[in-house]
């Protein structure tokens, strides 16, 4: 057919990203950046010949459609060489920089990113852009629906909460949180100040507060988040990081799905494939996407899971162990899966039904702009895999 003759091509072109070609293709990337402009806010042609402007993020960020929202629902697109199988699932940071979501956008297809912020679901703000091709329409999400409120979550830090933090959401939970010296300075502050305090303290532990997720916990006492709180807020089970540091804990989780969001999207799947699927799961991280298929009741007949960090690997075992029946293959580096190897797992299980993923975002987002080097950085540039892998399988599966 000519989607199959289509994949065949792509995959002469793109077959080894992993390689020399993929590092020819960065370094381009690198000149043409510099060459129109530099930095992330360069301007710069794309290969169709047009200027590749940053990709307007919508507002609200509800993606095309969301449960219980009133709006209207966005309608999709989808182009027929993006079709299953495989389905396949993307997901990075939405406010990347100029350019970066427009480049996602071409090498998956020309499918329209979906952008969702997810405290429309949940208690705590995480904006993110998510490519697919799964189904749109009969979307139904987790139940019972989590908490959408700061008190609704928490109703204990109800006691404390002054009445000038008018925070109701979290923002984005990150991999690292305050300092002590941050919770010991607005304490000094608030303990100095009058009751109201006066507005340049009220801005500045307001500021602190938001940036960190800082918490009341006592009289002028502000706290981070705990552990155990930040696997609520992303729905994944009680527990599901404990057994490791507090450090650790914070990066894992701060850089998952939000289960909640990714379920929604996923739910799709339940009546497609009601024995079950088969799921290549790329920057696994601490198993949100599994997670995500277990809440929704879709059992997973095996996984081929790919994640470097050995902690998250720890924990997406141990999860496994104590809920799933079906396989776990543990790989440790995207970049060592190759295309002879994908076409014995793509033989092995008769293809794969899922393949799902986030790249690294590190040179994405954060506050240190000299990294923000998008899709060449060094951990963004993993992208490119993911996008070889989805390739390779669905040139294995083409030729099944």
């Amino acid at each position: 057919t000519g989607i199959c003759v289509h994949w065949q091509v792509t995959a002469r072109c793109f077959d080894s990203f992993g390689g020399k070609k993929r590092a020819r293709l960065i370094e381009e990337s690198k000149k043409k950046r510099k060459r129109y402009g530099g930095g992330a806010q360069g301007k710069r042609p794309s290969s169709d010949g047009s200027d590749e402007e940053s990709m307007p993020l919508p507002n609200p960020m509800v993606g095309f459609n969301l449960p219980g929202y009133r709006g209207p629902s966005m309608t999709r697109v989808l182009p027929e060489l993006a079709t299953g199988p495989p389905y396949f699932y993307y997901e990075n940071v939405a406010r990347a920089p100029k350019g970066v979501w427009a480049k996602i956008t071409r090498f998956l297809f020309d499918i329209q990113p979906e952008f969702v912020d997810s405290l429309h679901l949940c208690a705590a703000a995480r904006k993110r852009g998510y490519i697919h091709n799964l189904p749109t329409e009969n979307r139904s999400p987790l139940l019972p629906l989590p908490p959408k409120t700061i008190f609704e979550a928490f109703p204990h830090y109800k006691k404390w909460w002054p009445s000038w933090d008018q925070r109701t959401h979290f923002n984005c939970l990150q991999t690292c949180t305050a300092s002590a010296p941050v919770t010991e300075r607005i304490q000094q502050k608030l303990s100095s100040s009058g009751n109201p305090p006066p507005q340049s303290v009220q801005k500045y532990v307001r500021h602190q507060c938001s940036k960190w997720n800082l918490v009341w916990v006592g009289k002028d006492k502000a706290a981070p988040l705990e552990p155990h709180e930040m696997e609520y807020l992303l729905g994944f089970p009680k527990d599901h990081t404990r057994g490791f540091g507090k450090t650790q804990r914070y990066k894992s989780l701060g850089n998952s799905f939000q289960v909640d969001t990714v379920a929604y999207h996923l739910s799709v799947l339940r009546d497609m494939f009601p024995n079950g699927i088969t799921v290549l799961s790329l920057f696994t991280g601490i198993g949100g996407g599994e997670v995500a298929l277990h809440k929704l009741g879709i059992h997973m007949r095996a996984v081929v899971s790919i994640e470097i960090c050995k902690a998250n690997r720890k924990i997406l075992r141990s999860w496994w162990d104590q809920t799933q029946t079906g396989t776990l293959i543990e790989i440790d580096d995207v970049k060592s899966l190759k295309d002879d190897e994908i076409a014995s797992y793509v033989h092995r299980f008769g293809g794969f039904d899922l393949v799902i993923g986030g790249s690294p975002c590190n040179n994405l987002a954060g506050s240190n702009r000299h990294h923000r080097d998008g899709l060449e950085g060094e951990h963004s540039s993993l992208f490119y895999d993911y996008f070889r892998i989805l390739n390779s399988v669905k040139s294995a599966m083409a030729n099944m």
